[in-house]
């Protein structure tokens, strides 16, 4: 078997209002889809990211960049693959960052095209340790009454969702804390609550938020302080406010990750595989993880984090978006497995187990 041919689709599905977090907003979602075909008609799949402003670049490097590398190489042989892909990321005046997403994107889809030769889900193929994960919703943006937010919370209770990660650090800490405990009280006992600054606080800040809302209330910080002293901002919140912090989405490769762990910066790694060199790179920070005793998430992408969280012993949340703020999920995937009583059960097909539907893509596709 050899690889013959790749094929990248890019869509963006305009979103029905803005979502604004802590320095950031979002008025659509965007992805791309990546298709590997191999010499005897197998074909692995999978979509990846939301790089509205970049994807065709992302797209661009795919086709021109990567394909010529891995075209005739066997797509079992994923390690392979992901090392030939490498080079491309060593000119030091490119964005390095855009080769390692789609690195990302092709990878995803050679592992989805290894399941299906193998007739297994890509949890199973790795060894697999769970069937099914909690799942919890990222949301909380700017911008609500504190009657939507509540209202908000009630949703993800009657969709089937056991939390929630709240956007926070785009206010001063007492703001934020109100808008956290209007969440805690629609929301009721047993729903999980993170939160996510998107590195918007001072460390004082961050401290003062914890002190606010109480530590044994928040499962997990998420990049609480701003980016310029990050490693040594979020150990001192982690020993000063006593509530375990997570970070790792804005790193994009494992040695990065190793200094956060190496530090003692975090609790948990939400390392995105579709930023960062795909599920091949995110599982060997998955082993380093385990060796500092460090929890493993995965910064939204429900469609390969439940695969990847689902074989390893100490994965956490699925995580996914409000309807409103990720169309694509709720109606891109035609056969989107049962959520209920905070549960996502993983796709038991072969590869990652999703059904596109082709009609959506056709229709939000961005490149005609």
């Amino acid at each position: 078997m050899k690889i013959e041919r790749i094929e990248v689709i890019p869509v963006v599905v305009p979103l029905t209002e803005t979502f604004m977090g802590s320095k950031y907003s979002m008025s659509e979602r965007a992805t791309l889809i990546t298709r590997v075909y191999s010499d005897d008609g197998a074909v692995g799949e999978c979509y990846n990211g939301d790089e509205p402003d970049t994807h065709h670049e992302i797209a661009r490097i795919i086709i021109d960049e990567l394909q010529p590398l891995i075209i005739g190489e066997d797509p079992l042989l994923v390690e392979r693959c992901w090392e030939t892909m490498l080079p491309p990321t060593f000119d030091i005046l490119r964005n390095r960052k855009l080769v390692v997403m789609a690195m990302g994107a092709v990878d995803s889809a050679l592992w989805d095209l290894a399941g299906k030769v193998a007739g297994l889900p890509v949890y199973k193929l790795w060894g697999g340790y769970r069937t099914s994960l909690p799942i919890v919703a990222i949301g909380g943006y700017y911008g609500k009454t504190d009657a939507q937010l509540a209202a908000e919370m009630e949703d993800y209770l009657e969709m089937g969702l056991g939390g929630c990660k709240l956007k926070i650090g785009g206010l001063s800490p007492a703001e934020d804390a109100h808008r956290f405990k209007v969440a805690q009280a629609a929301a009721g006992d047993g729903f999980v609550f993170t939160v996510d600054a998107n590195q918007g606080y001072t460390v004082a800040e961050a401290v003062e938020f914890v002190r606010l809302v109480g530590p044994e209330n928040i499962r997990w910080f998420e990049e609480p302080v701003r980016w310029y002293n990050d490693v040594r901002g979020m150990r001192d919140v982690r020993f000063m406010a006593g509530v375990p912090v997570a970070a790792g989405q804005s790193e994009f490769n494992r040695q990065g990750m190793g200094e956060l762990m190496s530090a003692g910066a975090i609790d948990v790694c939400n390392y995105d595989a579709s930023w960062g060199g795909g599920p091949t790179e995110w599982r060997r920070i998955a082993g380093m993880a385990q060796v500092y005793g460090v929890e493993m998430g995965h910064h939204e992408e429900a469609q390969i984090a439940a695969h990847m969280l689902a074989s390893v012993p100490h994965g956490t949340f699925v995580e996914v978006f409000h309807p409103t703020r990720d169309p694509l999920f709720w109606d891109l995937i035609a056969n989107l497995p049962p959520i209920a009583n905070g549960t996502y059960t993983v796709p038991s097909g072969p590869g990652w187990g999703l059904e596109l539907d082709w009609d959506y893509v056709e229709h939000h596709r961005d490149d005609r």
